[in-house]
């Protein structure tokens, strides 16, 4: 009985609002609401953005309601970078993004930062936009050229290593050379760039024949060295990073603190702590100072070696070293503890950090979350969960789907109907995953209409849903003779199909 109450209130969470007219007037009014000035442009961001992910899609323009809701005397570029921000983090639709900065572009009295522009651009290459990307980066080459850094085109290079081939890659680069920073003279900073592109997706063997196909061209510098050191050490190849440093010294480089950080970190991450204490003492011993990054990779090393005592030892000697804490330094000792299963300390130092200001981010909560999910204290997780959400805190993905799938695997269905109602509340779209292991826990408990109003949600704020979960739902409906909601679901899915790519490693049903 008290699930079904719960049911029935966050039925009314996740429920749309009747478009827009009531979204429309609340972020009108916030625009000439008292509050203080930092608190009014938050709430401004997170209501235009929400209502930039609640517009249907593709049915509507988008520029119309923005003419209604951000008049063009208020639009500042501290504002458009803030809604672009939250539109990335919320996953949202690309092109409507790409709308949205449009609107900016045909309507502000100044012109666009860089940083809102590389956010758009990486909103489109994420969901594969790849062709309204190029075009893109030729209109702003044509009216605002200097807003073309090595980062965009780092954010469009990347993107396409990840999802095309290594052909294309180089064609990719290529073209930024020959027709996007038309008069710029390639160098070794470029090079770096698609060197990077390759690394960053794992892709070694296309790295090194980058590297070895172009080094003549480009000279590369210590910086080349260390994204190609770095890469084999994403790449989890302990051999091939001292390989490469020893080639790296054998061409003349000389090791920086970057160096040593990359060459420390592969050693704790597979158990050697040992390695990287010696590491450390090398490093010292060549007269180059060991930053926070180097000390909180080791207490984090600790903590995989089962070694608390050494993770705190670090911690505490920040302050000789002439360091100082930050949520990352907490963040890897807090992780330490909770391997060595002392989830009480862990949430003692969460304590300290509230107490001193140090700001819980993600990766604090996500830490937490799997301490004490670990520990099975189910109820340590509904406690967090609920300071979190009152904190107005948005967890990033892999925690949704560590929640979402610890919600619905415990019979708290309504937990999980509740953390999908606070992300879409907060204007986010959450990620299939986390709609796929909801739609199952709903579907195999028999609130079919939840699930049904759950993938409205998502068709309609431009997203895909998947084979499998369009299957299931379909399967339930059809069992309960719900033929309409089937020809909805049906009807919004080939409309998206004409308007998306297709997404990667999954099937996406297109119904005949």
């Amino acid at each position: 009985m008290l699930l079904m109450s719960k049911l029935v209130r966050y039925r009314q969470v996740v429920q749309i609002p009747q478009k827009s007219n009531f979204i429309i007037l609340n972020v009108v009014r916030s625009f000439t609401h008292s509050e203080g000035p930092q608190s009014q442009t938050k709430i401004k961001i997170n209501k235009i953005a929400a209502l930039i992910n609640e517009h249907p899609f593709p049915d509507q323009p988008l520029q119309p309601t923005l003419l209604q809701v951000i008049p063009p005397p208020l639009i500042s570029n501290i504002l458009v970078e803030n809604v672009l921000g939250r539109l990335f983090a919320a996953h949202s639709n690309g092109l409507k993004a790409l709308e949205f900065f449009d609107y900016s572009l045909c309507h502000s009295q100044f012109s666009p930062s860089t940083d809102a522009f590389e956010k758009t651009l990486h909103i489109l290459v994420r969901m594969r936009y790849f062709d309204r990307a190029w075009e893109l980066m030729k209109r702003i080459k044509k009216e605002y050229p200097s807003l073309l850094t090595l980062k965009s085109m780092s954010i469009m290079i990347s993107k396409i290593a990840k999802f095309q081939s290594y052909e294309d890659t180089l064609a990719a680069f290529e073209k930024m050379e020959n027709e996007i920073f038309v008069g710029r003279k390639f160098g070794t900073e470029e090079f770096n760039v698609l060197l990077r592109a390759f690394c960053t997706q794992r892709q070694m063997k296309e790295a090194r024949s980058v590297f070895l196909k172009m080094h003549s061209r480009f000279a590369p510098d210590k910086k080349s060295m260390n994204i190609l050191l770095l890469g084999f050490k994403e790449s989890g190849d302990t051999t091939a990073v001292e390989l490469f440093y020893h080639e790296m010294i054998a061409r003349g480089f000389k090791p920086n603190v970057v160096t040593y950080n990359i060459r420390i970190d592969v050693y704790c991450k597979t158990g050697c702590f040992g390695d990287g204490l010696r590491l450390l003492e090398e490093m010292q011993r060549s007269n180059l100072s060991p930053t926070l990054g180097t000390i909180t990779t080791l207490i984090h090393g600790a903590g995989i070696a089962r070694n608390p005592i050494m993770a705190r030892k670090l911690f505490d000697e920040l302050p000789a070293r002439n360091l100082f804490p930050d949520s990352g330094a907490y963040n890897a000792l807090m992780s330490s503890l909770i391997r060595c299963k002392n989830v009480q300390a862990a949430a003692t130092l969460m304590d300290e950090m509230k107490e001193k200001h140090i700001i819980l981010d993600y990766m604090t909560y996500h830490t937490m979350f799997f301490g004490l999910i670990r520990k099975k204290d189910f109820e340590g997780v509904f406690q967090l969960y609920e300071k979190m959400t009152e904190r107005k805190f948005v967890p990033k993905t892999r925690t949704v789907v560590m929640l979402m799938k610890v919600y619905c695997e415990n019979c708290r269905i309504d937990l999980g109907l509740h953390l999908w109602g606070y992300l879409v509340e907060n204007g986010y779209c959450p990620h299939g995953h986390a709609l796929e292991l909801l739609l199952t826990g709903l579907c195999s408990r028999g609130f079919v209409n939840d699930a049904f109003e759950c993938s409205i949600q998502v068709l309609e704020r431009g997203r895909h849903l998947s084979d499998a979960a369009f299957q299931m739902i379909e399967r339930l409906l059809t069992q309960k003779g719900e033929m309409d909601k089937i020809r909805r679901l049906t009807e919004m899915m080939k409309k998206l199909h004409t308007h998306l790519p297709p997404l990667q490693d999954k099937t996406i049903i297109v119904p005949a």
